[in-house]
């Protein structure tokens, strides 16, 4: 069986009871940073195999696990944060399950999209999460230049160290647009700040911004 297994964004008691059972029912647990990952099973007393499964050797790493399930093996595939395939190695993995006929079961669990659309107070009725803006300056502005026409929330993945170059694209593109900066979810400094891309520009221009952020632009009716 196939464990896609939702791990805790940040507080460590977000853990679910089956997503524990699941990782000491495993016989591998596949982790996208397995130092990061030991320390989460290292806290609840569980010690399994661990292998490394990240973007940068998903395909190989597939492969590989495939041929577990094939021989019968409990695969567990965890990330950093959150669930499995969003943004993160996973994806893959379940389609090749699921092409193959080989069983496979989801764990939910805590997620940073969620979590910062509740926290915003944006409308959550309607929603469009495009995962991390691009690096490059062009393609970012394009994106947000995208959002204007929505009606529904959009909602980002943003690094803390290009923060100030996307608030200041938004001071440009979207002025007038209320904005919400979702930052240390569930850690002991979560944040959630709101206001139009100037006044948060402002702030931030300030107060460098750490930790892991998600980026909620309000759709143009709201």
């Amino acid at each position: 069986m196939l464990f896609i297994v939702g791990t805790p964004i940040g507080n460590l008691g977000d853990i679910t009871l089956r997503a524990l059972e699941a990782l000491r029912l495993a016989d591998v647990v596949a982790a996208e940073d397995t130092r990061h990952s030991g320390i989460l099973l290292k806290h609840f007393g569980i010690s399994k195999p661990l292998i490394s499964y990240h973007q940068h050797n998903e395909a190989r790493r597939t492969a590989e696990l495939i041929e577990r399930l094939i021989q019968g093996e409990n695969v567990a595939v965890i990330t950093d944060a959150g669930m499995p395939g969003l943004s993160d190695p996973g994806a893959r993995l379940t389609t090749e399950c699921i092409r193959r006929e080989l069983p496979f079961t989801i764990i939910p669990g805590p997620s940073a999209i969620l979590t910062a659309l509740v926290g915003s107070g944006f409308p959550m009725d309607n929603f469009c999460f495009r995962g991390f803006l691009p690096n490059k300056s062009g393609q970012r502005e394009r994106q947000l230049r995208a959002v204007t026409e929505r009606e529904e929330t959009t909602i980002f993945f943003e690094s803390p160290y290009r923060l100030i170059k996307t608030l200041a694209a938004c001071a440009e593109i979207l002025p007038d647009r209320q904005i919400c900066v979702a930052r240390e979810l569930t850690k002991k400094f979560e944040e959630f700040r709101r206001g139009n891309a100037t006044e948060l520009l402002e702030h931030y221009q300030a107060h460098p911004p750490k930790g892991e952020i998600v980026l909620l632009i309000a759709g143009k009716s709201h």
